[in-house]
């Protein structure tokens, strides 16, 4: 049987994206980028999102482009975000039969089953325009055209993850599973790793367990709060909380129940009930979390 830290640990590795994984991202993205490249004036585009900042967990569900676009497809910024996502969806509609539309993206689905190994299932495209350093994308729930810099949450995520001992990142990492694994009660992720911005602090302490029920007694305390985007351009991050005082307390009641859950667990192990802290830990995170 595992100790607690062994599971951890394990855990941890398990949810690092595999060589393999990144290597057909690679190539579903290289395939994708030259398909918008020979309809759309594109100026470049850059990967962003939890993928780049290190913070995505496996399965390796999707992954964000930001595609760029020249100055000549400037009518598009000045238009509703609807029209620029049908464009993209008109442009890669004769390659990918399986297409949707999202609030700030489009959504390109491989179609590939949930349980499969080392693959994507879907790309997220994000149409852009350069705004001095930032950048401006669509965004349908706010009706317009919002200021972003994907390259700023990147650069904080690694300044965290460096002064938190290179263990921020595997922190947020397995929130975000437990986020999944509970039917995504924080909508969206991103919140989750905002949050962990302010909340997961140095020194660290040497215990997952322990840094992350921290977390999440803070986390519940703490998720009603305004929370800017860190880039501090576009929209407050909790913005679709903001709309739905249901989805809010339903965030609330999850994390409490996640401090909890972990407080039940550390107990045990402090029992020396091992056997059943394990379990205990593996009904947070689902079956990532190994037990043996």
């Amino acid at each position: 049987m595992l100790t607690i830290s062994e599971a951890f640990r394990k855990f941890r590795k398990r949810l690092e994206v595999s060589p393999s994984e990144e290597q057909d991202a690679s190539r579903r993205q290289q395939v994708l980028r030259s398909q918008l490249r020979d309809t759309l004036a594109v100026k470049r585009d850059l990967l962003m999102g939890s993928y780049i900042r290190e913070t995505k967990t496996k399965p390796l569900k999707d992954v964000d482009i930001f595609v760029i676009l020249e100055d000549s497809e400037q009518s598009y910024a000045q238009g509703a975000p609807d029209q620029i996502l049908d464009l993209l969806i008109r442009t890669l509609a004769p390659h990918y039969p399986q297409i949707g539309k999202r609030n700030r993206s489009v959504k390109v689905d491989f179609g590939i089953a949930e349980d499969a190994d080392d693959h994507i299932f879907s790309i997220d495209v994000v149409p852009a325009f350069e705004f001095g350093r930032s950048y401006r994308i669509p965004d349908r729930r706010q009706g317009g055209w919002i200021t972003t810099d994907p390259t700023v949450h990147a650069d904080l995520a690694t300044a965290a993850n460096a002064a938190f001992s290179e263990q921020w990142k595997p922190v947020v990492k397995m929130i975000k599973k437990w986020n999944d694994y509970q039917g995504r009660p924080v909508r969206p992720a991103f919140l989750l790793e905002v949050m962990a911005l302010k909340l997961v602090q140095p020194p660290w302490t040497g215990s997952y367990p322990r840094e992350l029920r921290q977390f999440f007694a803070s986390a519940s305390e703490s998720i009603n709060d305004p929370w800017p985007d860190p880039a501090g351009l576009g929209p407050p991050v909790t913005a679709r909380l903001a709309e739905s005082p249901t989805e809010r307390a339903a965030a609330v009641v999850a994390l409490q129940d996640a401090e909890h859950a972990c407080t039940r667990a550390l107990l045990l192990e402090q029992d020396g009930r091992i056997g059943a802290a394990l379990p205990a830990w593996q009904l947070l995170f689902g079956p990532h979390f190994a037990k043996s």
